[in-house]
C-alpha cells in the first residue's frame, strides 16, 4: 500500500472522527435538554436518563406561564421585517462593491468592514439615546433599525464576494444590449445569487431571532420583548424548576431548529458556491 493512500485514508478517518465528535458536542446538549423536558415536574432531572413517565406538561405550563405565544410573534416580526430589508440592502451593496467601480469605492467597503469588528455591547448605550430622543425605544422599530445597520457590513462582505465570482462577460453582453443597470442587477445578477441570498437570509434570521442583550435594554415593556428576553425573565423567576425551563428552551429555539432542517441544502450551497476574492 503506498504512502499516499494511506494518508488519503488516515485524513478520511480524522476528518470523520472530528466531524462526529463536533457532532455530539451539538446533539448530546440538546438530547439532555429534551428528555428533562418531558420528564414530571416531580422527578429528579438526571441528564441523559429516559423519562418513567412522559409528560408535555412543562410545554404547556411554560407557554401559559411566560406568555411565548405574544414572545414569538414580536420576534417573528421583527425577523421578518430585518430579513427582507437587510437582505435588499446587502445585496445592493454587494453588487456595487463587487461590480462597480467609483471614486472612493475601496475606502467606504474598508470602512463598512470596520463594522465587522464593533460589537453590539459597544453600541447599546448610544442607541438607546439616540432612539428614546426620537421616541421609539419600547417600539419594534428600536430593534429593526439598529439590527439592520448591524448585520449590513457582513451582508455587502458576502455579497460582495459572490457577485465577485460571477463572470463579468454576463454583465457586459446585458450592457452591451442596451440593458439599464437596474435590468443587469434585477435580470441577470440576481437569479445567479438566489443561493447566496438564500442563506443570507437565513443567517439574518437566526440572528435576529436570537439577539438577546438589545431587545433586553430597548424593549422593556412586556407585552412587545421577544422571545429570548423573555426567557431570560422566565429564567430569573423560575430557576429552579429545570423541566420547566428547558421547555422553555426548546419552545424559543425550536423555529431556529425548524429553520435549519427545512432550509439546511440551500444554506449548504450557498456556503460553498464559489470562492471568496477580493
Amino acid at each position: 500500500m503506498s504512502s499516499s493512500v494511506l494518508s488519503t485514508r488516515t485524513e478520511r478517518l480524522t476528518g470523520t472522527v472530528v466531524l462526529w465528535v463536533f457532532a455530539a458536542a451539538v446533539l448530546v446538549p440538546f438530547v439532555s435538554i429534551t428528555l428533562a423536558a418531558l420528564q414530571p415536574a416531580d422527578a429528579p432531572a438526571a441528564g441523559l436518563s429516559w423519562p418513567t413517565t412522559l409528560t408535555f406538561d412543562n410545554f404547556r405550563q411554560a407557554w401559559t406561564t411566560a406568555g411565548f405565544g405574544s414572545l414569538l410573534r414580536s420576534s417573528a416580526f421583527i425577523a421578518l421585517v430585518v430579513v427582507p430589508i437587510g437582505s435588499f440592502l446587502a445585496t445592493m451593496a454587494g453588487y456595487a462593491f463587487g461590480t462597480m467601480r467609483f471614486a472612493g469605492s475601496k475606502l467606504l467597503f474598508s470602512f463598512l468592514l470596520v463594522g465587522l469588528t464593533l460589537p453590539p455591547e459597544a453600541a447599546v448605550i448610544p442607541l438607546y439615546y439616540d432612539l428614546k430622543q426620537f421616541g421609539l425605544t419600547n417600539t419594534y422599530w428600536a430593534l429593526i433599525l439598529p439590527l439592520t445597520g448591524l448585520y449590513m457590513p457582513f451582508g455587502a462582505f458576502w455579497m460582495r464576494a459572490h457577485f465577485l465570482s460571477v463572470p463579468k462577460e454576463l454583465a457586459e453582453a446585458a450592457r452591451v444590449d442596451g440593458a439599464s443597470e437596474w435590468t443587469v442587477f434585477w435580470r441577470i445578477m440576481i437569479p445567479t445569487a438566489r443561493p447566496a441570498i438564500s442563506t443570507l437570509a437565513m443567517l439574518f434570521f437566526v440572528w435576529s431571532w436570537n439577539q438577546f442583550l438589545l431587545a433586553l435594554i430597548l424593549i422593556q415593556e412586556p407585552s412587545r420583548r421577544t422571545a429570548p428576553a423573555g426567557l431570560g425573565f422566565f429564567i430569573g423567576q423560575n430557576t429552579l424548576d429545570t423541566q420547566l425551563l428547558c421547555a422553555a428552551t426548546l419552545i424559543v429555539i425550536a423555529p431556529v431548529v425548524a429553520l435549519y432542517l427545512i432550509g439546511q441544502r440551500h444554506l449548504i450551497r450557498g456556503m460553498t458556491q464559489g470562492a471568496v476574492k477580493g
